[in-house]
């Protein structure tokens, strides 16, 4: 009996052997502890060196390292990167809730290891300011602590500009964000004003580019959260945004623009600006909140330029679900339904006021209108102005006539308004053939005769002028011929070769 081969169970094992060695030569991620100690060191070697790419390398590392905070976490971290007598970790744990008995009874071993050799005995302050941030990252996590995460900010804020470091000045523009965002949670966001007028106007004077970018998006947000679109333009104007910014600032910078601008019913520029704020955002998984938002400013300010937005951009997986109320007034606006705007609109009010464009929104009824006399302009060529009303749900005649007014003089459609007897006529929207029509016709007709008539008088010549130009060519050649047979024969002298015919 032959043997069987054992050929898929071999391919079976030798996958599950490779699928083995996989795993073991992945690398772990390190613990968010020993990435702290990671990033202390770094910044302590960007003041040594006087080299800020340390830092922003540090800094770049913060969106992900926030998720993975804890008490336990920024605990060790602390007691791991200070020494056991220092007033600055003694500061530091008491934002921190106490830790549970068990813990406690846990405490690291104070022998030294090699790895806490490499560290100072006293970090630079710089890491200080790096901890606290985290601490008040973590605080924002939960509603309870917004008290404690704003005395936080306060006291860290008075830190900084106690130690009045440059080097300090990457870590300040995170700084600031945070305290914006924890003034914002408390409720209290107007009360931040002042402290950021105050250090944007240091900035400014030290030239410090970073910082001074994010405190112009913190001033612009805390305006506009208070719908205080004036003052918000007149920062602009008297303010010039760094060009050396980063761009997640400068995307910020050109969303606050875009709303100032669509306020102001100046759509073209803050439709140019949503569109760099979209170019120079980061990618949408991984700030989708802020993507969501640049594109819902962005539809309205199409719909109020009279543009339609692709369809392909409501398919969007990150966008998809957040512009469905959005997608519901894209409809309404294109088919002219003036009734299924209002519906949609208050259907979804609570979204566009959250949205912040609800204002925005209402300004779209003139342009479902216009949208809705054009497409009865199109299928009739006499509408009454009564039931213009009726189709359009207007509130009186007079109301109809003036918007069927204002769409013919601004060319939405063609036609005229006749008051004796209450009817639009669309006139330019005929297609029978008409006496209008048949004018049309011999007029382009006529004008062709016409060109025909005057191409042929400008190709006529004189008749037979060409033979008298044949005839004096053959001559010539003829006295050509007859002047060299007789200088071959020798009948002419030399002067009378040289005087020619006479």
């Amino acid at each position: 009996m032959a043997d069987v081969e054992m050929k898929p169970a071999d391919e079976k094992t030798r996958k599950d052997a490779d699928k083995k060695d996989e795993k073991e030569t992945t690398p772990t991620p390190p613990s968010a502890v020993s990435e702290i100690k990671s990033n202390i060191a770094l910044i302590d070697r960007a003041v040594s060196t006087l080299e800020p790419r340390f830092t922003h390398r540090v800094l770049r590392s913060l969106a992900a390292l926030r998720k993975r905070l804890n008490d336990t976490v920024l605990r060790d971290a602390i007691a791991e990167v200070y020494p056991q007598d220092s007033s600055v970790k003694a500061v530091l744990l008491s934002w921190l809730p106490e830790a549970p008995a068990q813990d406690q009874s846990m405490d690291i071993d104070p022998t030294p290891t090699p790895t806490s050799k490499s560290i100072p005995a006293e970090p630079v302050p710089e890491a200080e300011i790096y901890l606290r941030l985290l601490i008040l990252h973590h605080l924002l996590t939960s509603p309870s602590n917004y008290a404690k995460a704003t005395e936080l900010a306060q006291d860290t804020v008075q830190k900084m500009q106690a130690l009045n470091r440059r080097s300090l000045d990457p870590i300040a523009a995170k700084v600031w964000f945070a305290v914006e965002r924890t003034y914002e949670l408390a409720g209290e966001l107007s009360d931040a004003r002042p402290l950021f007028l105050a250090a944007q106007r240091t900035a400014s004077l030290r030239h410090d580019d970073e910082t001074q970018a994010s405190l112009i998006n913190r001033l612009l947000r805390s305006y506009l959260h208070y719908s205080l679109y004036d003052q918000a333009d007149k920062l602009v104007s008297k303010t010039t945004f760094p060009l050396s910014a980063p761009n997640p600032q400068y995307a910020r910078y050109h969303f606050f623009l875009g709303r100032i601008r669509a306020v102001q019913l100046n759509y073209t520029e803050a439709h140019t600006n949503l569109q760099q704020a979209i170019r120079r955002a980061p990618p949408p998984k991984i700030a989708p909140g802020f993507y969501q938002a640049v594109h819902k400013l962005f539809v309205v300010v199409e719909l109020l330029m009279g543009d339609i937005p692709e369809r392909s951009l409501f398919r969007h997986p990150v966008l998809e679900k957040a512009l469905s109320g959005y997608f519901d007034i894209v409809k309404a606006v294109r088919t002219g339904s003036l009734s299924q705007f209002q519906n949609t609109l208050s259907q979804h009010a609570a979204l566009f006021e959250a949205d912040k464009t609800y204002t925005l929104i209402v300004r779209l009824r003139q342009n479902v209108i216009k949208t809705g006399i054009r497409r009865l302009s199109l299928s009739y060529s006499r509408i009454s102005l009564r039931d213009i009303c009726v189709k359009l749900h207007l509130d009186s005649e007079e109301d109809a006539e003036y918007i069927v007014g204002k769409a013919i003089r601004d060319g939405v459609i063609e036609g005229r308004i006749v008051h004796e007897k209450g009817w639009m006529e669309c006139g330019g929207q005929k297609t029978g053939d008409g006496p209008e029509v048949s004018e049309m016709f011999a007029r382009r007709i006529g004008y062709c005769l016409e060109l025909h008539n005057q191409s042929v008088k400008a190709m006529r010549y004189p008749l037979n002028a060409h033979r008298k130009e044949l005839a004096d060519a053959e001559g010539a050649r003829e006295r050509e011929k007859e002047l060299a047979k007789e200088i071959q024969e020798g009948d002419l002298d030399d002067d009378d070769s040289a005087l020619g015919e006479f």
